[in-house]
């Protein structure tokens, strides 16, 4: 089963009056329980075909299915379909530094209207399960980056979503955190089934994936 699908999906930006077109008709279908990368040159469009994958932007023109159902950023039910359809994990970590560890990983589920301490039971599930459950009353700025960065996996994982869309999820990890955040990811597609559409610069890394595809000229090969 189709879990997330793009179809031909049109982007143009302009800078300082020059047309930038980074996405031309670009068609992707991720099945359920798929790893999948995109790698290409920086500014390609990679971060802007994962962000319309994920309602974060509106493409100029076609069309995005999770699960069957069109979906937009102009969807009446947009704020929930990220919420609890999508996780998402960046670069840059974005968690809440006034928050400690369990208490970012349970904000989306308790957004979403989820019982409190069945939300706490479930962060305490995804603590464990990441091996952070000694980090739990610790704060972004007292965890290393590979602890943020399985803190914000966590974070994404909470709702169960349908897929989870990581953007350059490494990007700023020595080579032990990042072999170490990708056998994660692995380990989760394996044993849970989580669908991954991974964003790397790094090819080597994503020749783990089931699937790699490299965005050039607007097109994915």
């Amino acid at each position: 089963m189709l879990c997330l699908a793009g179809y031909s999906l049109h982007k143009t930006y302009t800078d300082i009056g020059n047309d930038i077109r980074v996405l031309r008709g670009t068609n992707l279908e991720v099945e359920c329980g798929d790893f999948v990368c995109i790698t290409g040159k920086s500014g390609c469009g990679k971060s802007t075909l994962l962000h319309i994958l994920g309602l974060l932007d509106e493409p100029d023109s076609g069309k995005v299915f999770i699960k069957g159902v069109e979906v937009s950023t102009h969807h009446p039910q947009a704020n929930q379909i990220r919420n609890q359809q999508i996780g998402f994990v960046f670069q840059f970590h974005y968690l809440i530094d006034d928050l400690n560890a369990r208490e970012n990983v349970v904000l989306p589920m308790l957004i979403a209207g989820a019982n409190k301490s069945v939300a706490f039971q479930k962060a305490d599930e995804l603590l464990r399960l990441l091996e952070l459950s000694d980090r739990a009353w610790h704060y972004p700025n007292q965890l290393s980056g590979g602890e943020q960065q399985r803190l914000a996996l966590a974070r994404a994982l909470i709702n169960q979503p349908h897929i989870v869309l990581a953007d350059e999820p490494t990007g700023n990890l020595d080579p032990q955190h990042s072999t170490e955040i990708w056998n994660l990811f692995q380990r989760l597609n394996r044993e849970l089934g989580q669908t991954f559409v991974i964003v790397t610069h790094d090819p080597e890394l994503a020749k783990l994936a089931h699937k790699s595809y490299e965005l050039r000229d607007g097109q994915l090969f």
